[in-house]
């Protein structure tokens, strides 16, 4: 059987893996560090052994050094190919034709208890060549991670399902202690930055389902520096917080590589504890604020967070 990564496709000629040329100088607050070669090479190594994809690597996460020596890491199941066109994203795009790996749930529940995670991030790639989406999959990975060890907390990040409630309802039926979906991005900018079939209000209707039709956390991030102003990303905080949503993570969006979106703008420091304090005023239980942040960078101090709150 093929792996997904004979699906790949690459547009135009140019690797979706080539660097970009910054859009301009990044500032002080923007600079990674790389990871140490000896932390790279030992969970490369596991990352090979159980076949499995990290959005560390996938997405070119810019906390990948700080995560991987703190042995923290968001796992990408259901494969490395997206069904999906989204203009911010470096994942590979393609038609993995229903293509899955069983032994995954298991392969995961593994690497958990290898790298001894007490808080295990699962997001994956759409998948619109399956009928449901990927949502029983999804479930069968929560609970082979709960069934290894219940006191493992998991957060399910998910794509929209096509606004499909009940693969929503299958991944909620699985017990994880998150729900998250990502709005990414205001009303006004949601044509342009993401693929034709994730609208704003199917997010947002995905978001509202979840929060109630289950008693669990539900959380959403926004990428900011696409061109977005500050009342649009005051109305997307208020219809997420109207959609049940208790936790907030706002970021920088950074362009991965020339094919995608120019950075439109880079949000100070300054900035972002200034929506911080906007998010709380709109209603949010939890905002997790800053340049570097991403969608589930530190996602168990935001849970904690919100948990007491």
């Amino acid at each position: 059987m093929p792996g997904v990564k004979d699906f790949k496709i690459v547009r135009d000629g140019l690797s979706r893996d080539r660097p970009e040329p910054p859009d301009r100088r990044k500032p002080s607050w923007l600079r990674i560090g790389l990871v140490p070669a000896a932390v790279s090479s030992e969970l490369k190594g596991m990352l090979q052994r159980t076949r499995l994809h990290t959005v560390c690597e996938e997405a070119k996460c810019p906390n990948i050094g700080e995560c991987w020596e703190r042995r923290t890491m968001t796992i990408m199941i259901l494969g490395g190919v997206c069904t999906r066109v989204c203009q911010f994203c470096s994942v590979d795009t393609g038609n993995p034709r229903g293509w899955l790996d069983p032994e995954e749930p298991d392969n995961v529940a593994a690497a958990v208890a290898e790298l001894g995670l007490r808080y295990v991030v699962l997001t994956s790639v759409d998948r619109d060549d399956i009928e449901d989406g990927g949502a029983a999959h999804f479930g069968e990975v929560v609970q082979a991670i709960k069934s290894a060890d219940p006191a493992v907390r998991v957060e399910t990040l998910t794509p929209d399902f096509c606004g499909d409630t009940a693969a929503v309802d299958t991944v909620l039926a699985s017990g994880p202690d998150v729900f998250a979906h990502n709005l990414e991005t205001v009303r006004r900018l949601t044509p342009t930055v993401r693929d034709p079939r994730a609208t704003y209000d199917q997010s947002l209707a995905v978001l509202k389902h979840a929060a109630l039709s289950s008693s669990v956390l539900v959380k959403s991030s926004l990428m900011l520096g696409l061109g977005e102003n500050d009342m649009e990303l005051r109305q997307a905080m208020d219809d997420l917080v109207a959609a049940g949503v208790t936790i907030l993570t706002l970021g920088q969006y950074l362009r991965p590589t020339r094919r995608h979106l120019p950075v439109d703008r880079y949000v100070t420091p300054q900035q972002f504890d200034a929506y911080r304090d906007l998010g709380f005023a709109a209603g949010f239980r939890e905002v997790f604020s800053g340049p570097l942040v991403r969608s589930s960078y530190r996602a168990e101090q935001v849970f904690a967070g919100a948990s007491r709150s």
